[in-house]
């Protein structure tokens, strides 16, 4: 496996601040989920119906539930189905992971 480029990384980080997560509703560190996955901003489909703003569009959620909404959907159903953090609250299985977030204890 490859290392990472240092400024893909930094990038990354430079956003992680503190804040209230908007699945789970705790208050802690966050991180940045693309609605679309930027996995896929390079694929036609994409390129074509969508503005750049719109590709890098997303919200700040927590780690726990950052893992859960990857855990539970692939990156395609993430960017065709639930690709606004509407979409997101609205399904079910990630309710029910915010849920679950919610009772666990802050680091």
């Amino acid at each position: 496996m490859r290392p990472r480029p240092q400024m893909r990384r930094t990038r990354c980080f430079a956003g992680a601040r503190k804040g209230v997560c908007a699945l789970c509703g705790r208050h802690t560190h966050l991180s940045f989920h693309h609605l679309i996955p930027r996995k896929l901003h390079r694929r036609a489909h994409f390129r074509k119906h969508y503005q750049r703003e719109e590709l890098l569009r997303g919200v700040n959620i927590c780690r726990l539930c950052h893992d859960g909404i990857h855990a539970l959907y692939d990156e395609m159903t993430l960017a065709r189905s639930l690709r606004t953090i509407t979409d997101l609250k609205a399904d079910a299985r990630i309710r029910k992971h915010a849920a679950w977030v919610r009772k666990q204890r802050l680091h």
